[in-house]
Formats: structure tokens, C-alpha cells, sequence
């Protein structure tokens, strides 16, 4: 099994949906992106750019309106938990704007990908000092992989009422996250 397809299954357990409704079919996402290192890809919808990001230049973002997705990529394998701990703290604004505790969903799920990755996911919603995009509350998720001779974190944002109230935005981010292919 490649290392995408059990990330895929990591990303989307079936018992996250468990007496709800099916979740929404996951968008196209038509467009194909290489990291500059050539370490890996990921796809988008159209219209979502690829820039670094405005906060951290070793930071490859991609988004459109209120969802964003951030890689930070390494080379080499750095410490799984401390890796983890320091992608949580990339954040949409400086620690100075925002509220120093934090609202888990959940914290340091983990896991093997494609049995040579180890891989820990949180989730959580910070609050900014002034609003970002109009939204105090953001989501944030942060997926660490760490394995094979690489280092990736990938951070998910969100306002928090627009990923509570849209089973779509739940889905393309999600979607996004899981066409990630290690080369």
C-alpha cells in the first residue's frame, strides 16, 4: 500500500462520521503542485496559489477565502513530538496576538504511515487578539510525518464556526491533506 493511500486512511477514519450523515464526496482537485525539494506533492482546486508563506518563508502555503493549508518541509528526520510541537506553534498571526491557552479537539493522535513514517495529529482553535479575515476563532489541525529521511508538517486553517457549520470545507481540506504523494 503507498504511503498516500494510508495516509488517506489515517486522515479519513470512518469513525469520525460514526451516527452522522455521509460525508460530502471530496472535491476535484485538478491541480497537481511539486514542492520545490521534489520531496513530495499535493493537489488543489482551481484557483487555490501556491506562495510561500507571509509568516515563515520556509513555509510553502495554498488556499483560497477562509481555508488555508501550510507544508513545512525538511530534510532529514527531525523529532517526531518536538517537530510536532514547534508546527503547532505556526500560527496565522505572532504569539503576542493571540490568547495563550488553546481549545483542543484532540492532541497527539498517532500513528504509522506506509510503515516507515511515523505520524501525530492535533487539532485545536486559537484566538486571535484582532480578527483575521474578519474571524477571531481559527481552527488549526497539525499533521507532523516524520520517516524515510524527511520531515513534513502540514497545518490546516479555518475559521472555527466555518469548519463546525460546512461539511464541504471539512471535506476539501481534508481532501487537500490527503493528496499529499511522497516522492
Amino acid at each position: 500500500m503507498s504511503a498516500t493511500a494510508i495516509l488517506a486512511v489515517f486522515l479519513f477514519p470512518g469513525a469520525a462520521w460514526a451516527g452522522r450523515k455521509s460525508p460530502p464526496s471530496p472535491p476535484p482537485l485538478p491541480l497537481e503542485h511539486k514542492h520545490p525539494s521534489g520531496a513530495f506533492s499535493f493537489r488543489t482546486p482551481e484557483g487555490w496559489k501556491v506562495v510561500p508563506s507571509p509568516v515563515n518563508p520556509d513555509v510553502l502555503q495554498t488556499g483560497e477565502g477562509d481555508l488555508l493549508v501550510r507544508f513545512l518541509y525538511r530534510a532529514g528526520e527531525g523529532g517526531l513530538d518536538t517537530t510536532h510541537v514547534d508546527c503547532m506553534l505556526e500560527r496565522l498571526a505572532g504569539p503576542m496576538a493571540t490568547e495563550p491557552q488553546v481549545k483542543y479537539e484532540y492532541d497527539f493522535r498517532g500513528g504509522v504511515i506506509g510503515g516507515d513514517r511515523g505520524a501525530l495529529d492535533s487539532a485545536f482553535v486559537v484566538r486571535y487578539d484582532t480578527p483575521i479575515q474578519g474571524q477571531r476563532d481559527w481552527r488549526q489541525r497539525n499533521l507532523t510525518i516524520v520517516g524515510a529521511g524527511q520531515t513534513l508538517c502540514i497545518m490546516t486553517y479555518a475559521p472555527a464556526l466555518v469548519w463546525k457549520e460546512s461539511a464541504e470545507a471539512r471535506a476539501l481540506l481534508d481532501a487537500v491533506v490527503g493528496s499529499i504523494t511522497f516522492r
